[in-house]
């Protein structure tokens, strides 16, 4: 439901308020922002602590006068000059904006409104921005309102459709990319739209072998469960929602986060909670056990097993045990969690018995859990051929982590991407590795400190990036490491999910000529966010507010160039992801456009622009060869996609999606017998099986899942080629080595 844009963050220190930013200011930020609440008209908007609106369970889901309250604030902080990069008046031109966004959130695919009811929405478009300011939000909760009539609609015609037969002789086709698609204008026409969509999924079922019981015992649980997980949403997620429409419509990067959210955020960045240790996923109606983390509580246990079904959760020793099936997991989540120390009782159905089956009870000490799968990780490559081998380190780092609240409280072992990478680096020196592949795929940023200290592990003190406020001034922050950690051979391997912090990283390593950029275009954001904490600038005792990650500045490269829209390009482009022309902030309609200021005073360490034709025609020359099978297979995987994609329809006809079926299978067995031929492992791609992931035994796709994460993927393996081939050609070549490795002191990479 929500558009969660969390992995796009490049976060500066989570303070109650931005503020380095207004340190010439004759108050200081906190009373700035203090003064902006107060500002608010006394009847809408008291200073008071007020106290929060408990909602009926059984009423109809209608905003509290707190959550009136908190949109009034982010008013008043969304409009002031003082704190948004690029601040916008809350008028009718933002409320067709927020109304836009809102709508795309509850129903992006537009599978459920019509244009009928937009018409009837028509006076909420351009006065939301009033009602806010009046205090009155009835409006996006009469919206949703409409929203579960209509979930409810779709969900009873799907399954009145199950009761008839398809003709899949038509020759018909299922348009699924709805995301530009006009709404429909009618129910008639939904009927439509939702015909041809029961049987794509009718025809999925058909393809994969299912009998027409089983296809419609499948699917009318499916959709049965869409209207449940409708109707479990709250008046919170609908305030969040809404207030996420709104955030969203300042950039893509400003975000409302409410306390559940913060919380998760939170935990995303430190890389540690407390509880149990366990990894939960909603199947059917029950919360089930997806993974269980190494050394955690569950774990050691040993009675809890990946599959296993929690259906009652109890507190203490003698604490109500509360039948939880039924719940929504973060719900469940929530009961779980808790303090260190304390005690958590379980009531479990192991994962192989009915559903009538007599519970297990468990009793589980809650604990720290450190979660090591989100941080940064190593392998080590060997690549080249005949007697010219390297030994390649890579390390694969999703995130640029940081544990805010750690670091703050000078925690001598709080998270810290960089902390790890420097751990790593010394153990690829031990290893006497040759070179280092960062893998920063997929990875969207973080920490605006992560991204500049790891910058100096490689580059040693200097100039990292420059950030602009909102005035203009632009401030050059550098790293103060007083050397490097790393002076051998690099390679940054990024496609175009690499976001921001990594972006930041990306950008020095290529405007200091420290390594080579590998893979694709990067994503293009180039803003910095901060947080702000609603609860301590109202100073709210308890907490009844949330977050609001607030866009304060654009970032810009040392050479003065930005990653806005641009991103950073590779020296050496190759396609890493399926669908990268799909996204990036060139995609979005609100994005802060790109600009250029003054180049910092930086000193380039190396200059690769001589050696970079001679490595694209190595890597060319490679993959003609078909050297890595797997690598020229993801290829063509990744061109087959983009073909599919850009079709953005499927055939209804039996008669072709067999055909498509068949050359799919006779693909995966010719594979099949290559990988045996030249000792490969066995393919873990399979056919489209026609279920939604919770329908699939959660043990068997954990496994699935885990395999997956310790093979060593193709796109890596290249990277490390390409490095190899750089040493090779500096070493073959001292006075290429010379002219290429000119700004350093020593010449590292030729050794």
């Amino acid at each position: 439901m929500r558009k969660l844009l969390l992995s796009l963050l490049v976060v500066a220190v989570p303070l109650a308020f931005v503020g380095h930013r207004l340190a010439t200011a004759p108050q200081s930020p906190e009373d700035a922002l203090r003064d902006l609440v107060a500002s608010t008209a006394p009847a809408a908007l008291s200073t008071s602590h007020a106290q929060a609106t408990p909602r009926n369970p059984g009423a109809p889901l209608a905003p509290t006068a707190q959550e009136a309250r908190e949109a009034q604030i982010v008013w008043r902080l969304f409009s002031d000059p003082r704190f948004p990069y690029r601040p916008q008046p809350l008028d009718a031109a933002m409320s067709k904006q927020i109304f836009k966004r809102y709508l795309d959130a509850l129903d992006a695919d537009k599978l459920f409104f019509t244009q009928a009811d937009l018409d009837r929405f028509a006076p909420i478009r351009t006065s939301l921005d009033v009602a806010i300011k009046a205090g009155q939000l009835q409006a996006p909760f009469s919206i949703f309102s409409t929203y579960l009539k209509r979930v409810d609609q779709r969900v009873a015609y799907a399954q009145q459709l199950l009761k008839h037969d398809f003709d899949f002789n038509a020759h018909e086709t299922w348009a699924y990319d709805r995301k530009d698609a006009a709404w429909a204008a009618d129910d008639k026409a939904l009927d439509e739209l939702w015909r041809k969509y029961v049987k794509n999924d009718v025809l999925r079922l058909k393809l994969a072998g299912k009998t027409p019981e089983q296809i419609r015992a499948t699917l009318d649980k499916r959709y049965a469960q869409v209207a449940t997980t409708a109707h479990l949403l709250n008046g919170e997620d609908v305030f969040q929602t809404f207030m996420d429409s709104w955030a969203l419509s300042m950039d893509p990067h400003t975000d409302y986060m409410d306390p559940r959210t913060t919380a998760n955020f939170n935990i995303s960045m430190s890389l540690s909670l407390q509880g149990i240790g366990a990894v939960l996923q909603k199947q059917d109606d029950y919360v089930a056990i997806r993974q269980l983390m190494p050394g955690g509580p569950a774990m050691k246990s040993g009675r809890l097993k990946v599959g296993d079904r929690i259906v009652g959760v109890g507190q203490g020793d003698s604490g109500e045990m509360l039948d939880v099936v039924g719940w929504r997991i973060d719900d469940v989540v929530d009961k779980i969690r808790g303090p260190k120390g304390s005690k958590v009782r379980l009531e479990v159905l192991p994962g192989d018995a009915s559903m009538d089956a007599k519970p297990v009870a468990i009793a589980l000490v809650r604990d720290k859990i450190h979660l090591e799968e989100q941080a940064a990780k190593s392998r080590i490559i060997e690549t080249g051929t005949g007697a010219v081998r390297h030994k390649i380190g890579v390390i694969d780092l999703p995130t640029f982590y940081e544990d805010f609240e750690g670091r703050r409280k000078n925690d001598a072992n709080y998270a810290s991407a960089t902390r790890d990478v420097q751990k790593i680096l010394a153990q690829f020196k031990a290893a006497k590795v040759d070179g280092v592949v960062m893998d920063l795929r997929d990875n969207g940023g973080g920490s605006l400190a992560e991204a500049i200290d790891l910058t100096g592990l490689f580059v040693g003190p200097g100039p990292v990036v420059q950030v602009r406020d909102s005035n203009g001034d632009v401030n050059v922050q550098s790293d103060d490491i007083n050397r490097a950690a790393w002076t051998g051979p690099l390679a940054v391997l990024v496609n175009r999910g690499s976001a921001s912090a990594t972006e930041i990283f990306a950008a020095a390593i290529q405007d200091y000529g420290r390594g080579l950029i590998l893979g694709e275009n990067t994503f293009g954001k180039g803003s910095v966010q901060n947080l702000i904490d609603l609860n301590r600038v109202t100073r709210s005792n308890p907490p009844q507010f949330g977050q609001v990650k607030l866009t304060i500045e654009q970032f810009f490269r040392v050479n003065g160039a930005s990653t806005q829209i641009k991103g950073v390009a590779p020296d050496i482009a190759f396609p890493a992801s399926p669908n990268a022309k799909d996204f990036g902030e060139s995609t979005y309609d609100n994005a802060l456009p790109y600009t250029q200021i003054q180049s910092a005073s930086y000193r380039a360490l190396d200059h690769f622009a001589p050696i970079v034709p001679r490595l694209i025609a190595l890597h060319d020359a490679r993959v003609a060869a078909d050297t890595d099978r797997e690598y020229g297979w993801l290829m063509q995987d990744f061109a087959e996609y983009r073909e599919r994609a850009d079709k953005k329809t499927l055939s209804l006809n039996l008669a072709e999606r067999t055909a498509e079926r068949d050359k799919d299978a006779a693909k995966r067995k010719q594979r099949e017998a290559e990988r045996k031929k030249y000792g490969l492992e066995s393919s873990l791609s399979r056919a489209d099986d026609g279920l939604d992931a919770g329908e699939r035994n959660i043990a068997d796709e954990a496994r699935r899942e885990q395999e997956a994460k310790d093979r060593i993927s193709p796109l890596a393996r290249e990277a490390a080629a390409i490095l190899g081939d750089a040493i090779d050609l500096l070493a073959a070549d001292p006075h290429l080595a010379q002219t290429v490795l000119s700004g350093r002191a020593h010449g590292a990479w030729a050794n």
